[in-house]
């Protein structure tokens, strides 16, 4: 009785629906694309159509004409594409696939101020599932409901007409003849304004939805997307130490972190009124102030800094196939390990000893959905120091990659003892909260930053079996709403100084300073030049004592003193 009480309502219910459907008047296909071409014209793309009255040269009236010549423009674009593609057995299909793509890629866009771009797919291909989630929000939801549900829910609904093939050709070379005199009529009246916008922001296309995803992912898969099955490249095949730690008798162990989303203008050392390194300001340590990112994403920065390619030449194909910093400093005699609280390596330590994080420390620091915070790695690294057999002398080179300030969710990157800037945006839905809240939220990620990477100075000052040394540097920077950006990932021809202007720190121990004065003395020197992630690769090498054909000398800086080469 139960079952069919419950096929009765359902065939009810499905009575309902098609009842519902046949009363609602059939339009033509041509039509239906019209209106499906000004949904995904007009409503995704907000964003795009303040950019662009941002940088019109008009004011006034003549500035909403080209507001106006512009919505036409894209409209008519999509008009043409959609009489191309849409036929009645793909013209759902089709209007589905784009409102889903084009919603999601709008948010990003309109809520969040970012660029799509095929470096934003390589991010996305990257994601882990924990990062994922720090971007769910209520925002998010409702912005999927009321701009992907409840239009995919009209169409549902629409019933197109059966017409002839012959009318219904014909309407479709209307249609489209008109687009394109459309498109091409406006853009003959303003082709000088959309040249000279469009030739200076050239990543302005990046915030048209949907196309920005879909050319973007074609750009990804042509591009960047990692080839398979590529044989290894060797590299610095020479390297050696210039002289072994057997004759010294005290073996050096440099301690490098790769921090996440932090930028150099929201740290206290580098002149932010808000003190936010009161336990860096403390230590021994060389800072310097002018470092520039090799990218403005993880993916793109983490491979570039560890690879030896410069930014401007730097080639991701090849990095993801060629052997780094690290397999160098392995080849050389050290002992290389990486420590990640991060969504990986990206490909740089593959060839390198993996640091499995104990059961205990992820209970001590980890939530439930395996997100922890960054003291686990100063346990990490004391025990794992505490592991090294007394009798073991081998050099060693350990890689700490943090979680650092990694957004939305920046309440989630502190300890509640140390969120001393208040009131904060304890929510990932960032672009909800004020500008003061974000600010102080992400001002208390670089406060629990500050902290960890003392507690780390001070576990390598207790540690006497070695020459001990300690390089931070982040892997780009963050925006917090200034110009309307969030996040970071911007295509660095236009990104903003929040996103590249990186920290970057030094400390050494004492013995260290002692047996290697002169390289001190000269590192000291460049606290306030002009460097970038560049830098990274020959100066650690260098640091490390480490002799390779591979070293740039113009970029080493143990041998740059006073902006000069040293002979």
């Amino acid at each position: 009785m139960g079952l069919t009480r419950d096929l009765t309502v359902m065939q009810n219910l499905k009575a309902k629906f098609k009842n519902l459907k046949n009363q609602i008047k059939p339009m033509s296909l041509s039509t239906f694309n019209v209106w499906v071409a000004l949904w995904l014209s007009i409503i995704l793309n907000i964003g795009f159509y303040e950019k662009i009255k941002e940088l019109t040269p008009y004011s006034g009236f003549k500035a909403g004409l080209f507001l106006a010549a512009t919505v036409f423009i894209v409209i008519a674009a999509y008009n043409l594409l959609l009489q191309i593609l849409g036929w009645k057995w793909t013209a759902k299909v089709t209007a589905i696939s784009l409102i889903i793509i084009g919603g999601f890629s709008s948010y990003f866009v309109n809520s969040l101020g970012v660029v799509i771009t095929s470096d934003q797919v390589q991010n996305m291909m990257q994601t882990d599932l924990r990062e994922a989630n720090d971007l769910l929000s209520l925002h998010l939801l409702n912005w999927v409901f009321f701009i992907i549900i409840l239009p995919i829910m009209v169409i549902f609904f629409v019933r197109i007409k059966d017409e002839s093939i012959i009318r219904m050709m014909l309407k479709k070379v209307i249609y489209s003849v008109a687009s394109l005199a459309i498109i091409g009529g406006l853009l003959f009246s303003f082709y000088i304004d959309f040249a000279s916008i469009f030739r200076e922001n050239r990543d302005l296309k990046g915030m048209i939805s949907p196309q920005n995803s879909i050319a973007s992912t074609i750009s990804y898969f042509h591009k960047k997307a990692p080839k398979k099955d590529l044989p290894l490249v060797t590299y610095g095949e020479d390297a050696q130490l210039i002289k072994k730690f057997s004759e010294k008798k005290v073996p050096k162990l440099m301690v490098l972190v790769v921090g996440e989303t932090a930028r150099a203008e929201s740290f206290s050392l580098n002149g932010y009124a808000k003190n936010t390194n009161p336990q860096l300001s403390r230590q021994d340590i060389i800072n310097f102030s002018q470092v520039s990112s090799c990218g403005t994403a993880t993916a793109v920065s983490v491979p570039c800094m560890f690879s030896g390619m410069p930014r401007t030449s730097y080639d991701e194909q090849l990095a993801s196939h060629r052997e780094g910093m690290l397999d160098i400093a392995q080849r050389a005699g050290y002992k290389v390990t990486w420590i990640d609280n991060n969504s990986g390596c990206k490909g740089t330590c593959d060839r390198v000893e993996q640091y499995e994080i104990p059961k205990e420390l992820r209970e001590k620091w980890c939530d439930s959905s395996g997100e922890c915070l960054d003291g686990i790695l100063v346990d990490s690294l004391k025990q794992f120091l505490s592991n090294i057999p007394e009798s073991d002398e081998t050099p060693r080179l350990i890689v700490l990659h943090q979680m650092g300030s990694h957004g939305p969710a920046y309440f989630k990157r502190t300890t509640d003892e140390l969120k001393h800037f208040k009131p904060s945006c304890d929510t990932n839905a960032i672009q909800g909260c004020s500008q003061e809240a974000l600010i102080h939220s992400y001002d208390n990620t670089i406060l629990y930053t500050d902290y960890i990477l003392s507690e780390l100075i001070n576990t390598l000052k207790e540690n006497k079996k070695f020459e001990t040394g300690f390089w931070y540097l982040s892997d780009h920077g963050e925006s917090t709403g200034e110009k309307g950006l969030y996040l970071h990932g911007a295509p660095y021809a236009i990104a903003p100084s929040q996103q590249t202007h990186i920290p970057m720190l030094m400390w050494f121990s004492p013995e260290w300073k002692q047996s290697n004065s002169q390289e001190i003395a000269c590192l000291n020197q460049q606290k306030n030049q002009q460097l970038s992630q560049d830098n990274l690769f020959p100066s650690m090498l260098s640091l490390l004592g480490i002799k390779t054909k591979v070293i740039d000398s113009k970029v080493d800086m143990l041998n740059l003193c006073d902006g000069k080469p040293r002979a």
